[in-house]
């Protein structure tokens, strides 16, 4: 019941976010943003608390400041999802600008394949909008969520945007690596994995878990593989890239692990200069009371 409830909140919001005129939709987004940083419920604490240890030399007001924008790019990040399929594809484009995206084209160019790998930060939506505008095959994977109406609603906001959606399952690497050497962007969400298989990593200087399937298709394919940052701009959003080296020694394990601590560290720049735009409003350290996923 409460999962059917939730997905008829958000399809109501999508109807009525949409139907709104923009200046009003987005004043309703950050109203809703102050009113639950006020609520100081489950997940805007939690965000607060991520957002500490990232800046932790941070007065409690600034921390208090900056977690208010942070909540509200979280809801522009929702606002602009449920608008989006009104966008233009000329809005798309013109909204975005990137650093070295030469690391994503060149790659692509040569039809070795590129995996690119990021944070929940920014609106990662837009940017695979922007990609797959340029007529480049991108393929990515979604964990399943429940109740299956909600996830077939995003499934098909993505595939709208001629993006291919994997499910999450044992099947998922075999079919990326498969896109890989057909010369695919493989653009994977990689700042979070608490279960066993998670990589043990240091971020921001307390022992965290993420995923190793990106350093896993990269060793395996050959296929570069890049960090991106997407932070919000005025009117759109701004792409960092950073190539992810490749040791050339020690074991598979060793290399698996070497990679995902640089994914991190990456990861790190982009947070640090955008702490704002990071939307980590879940757990991601495993000290303190941390109890392992399945």
């Amino acid at each position: 019941m409460n999962d059917n409830l939730s997905a008829y909140a958000y399809f109501a919001g999508w109807r009525i976010v949409r139907w709104l005129p923009e200046r009003a939709a987005y004043r309703l987004a950050y109203a809703a943003a102050d009113f639950l940083t006020k609520r100081k419920g489950k997940n805007v604490s939690r965000l607060r608390s991520n957002l500490q240890r990232t800046k932790p030399n941070m007065t409690e007001l600034d921390l208090d400041l900056l977690l208010i924008d942070a909540m509200r790019s979280y809801m522009r990040y929702w606002c602009d999802t449920f608008r989006f399929p009104d966008w233009s594809p000329e809005r798309v484009r013109e909204t975005v600008s990137v650093t070295n995206e030469h690391l994503l084209l060149d790659a692509i160019s040569a039809k070795t394949g590129v995996i690119v790998t990021l944070p929940h930060a920014g609106n990662w939506d837009h940017a695979g909008a922007y990609f797959c505008g340029k007529g480049i095959n991108l393929v990515t994977v979604a964990e399943h969520l429940k109740p299956e109406k909600l996830f077939l609603k995003f499934l098909i906001y993505r595939q709208a945007m001629g993006m291919e959606v994997l499910p999450l399952d044992g099947r998922v690497l075999g079919t990326l690596e498969q896109r890989l050497r057909q010369g695919a962007l493989v653009a994977l969400v990689a700042d979070r994995d608490l279960s066993r298989s998670g990589i043990d990593v240091t971020f921001f200087g307390a022992p965290s878990r993420m995923p190793p399937g990106p350093a896993i298709l990269a060793l395996k394919t050959g296929a570069p593989l890049i960090t991106a940052f997407v932070s919000y701009t005025e009117t759109g959003i701004h792409i960092d890239f950073i190539e992810v080296p490749v040791p050339s020694s020690g074991s598979d394990e060793e290399k698996v692990s070497n990679i995902v601590q640089k994914m991190a560290q990456q990861f790190e720049v982009g947070i640090t200069a955008h702490p704002e735009d990071w939307h980590m409003l879940q757990r991601i350290w495993t000290d303190g009371d941390f109890r392992e996923r399945v």
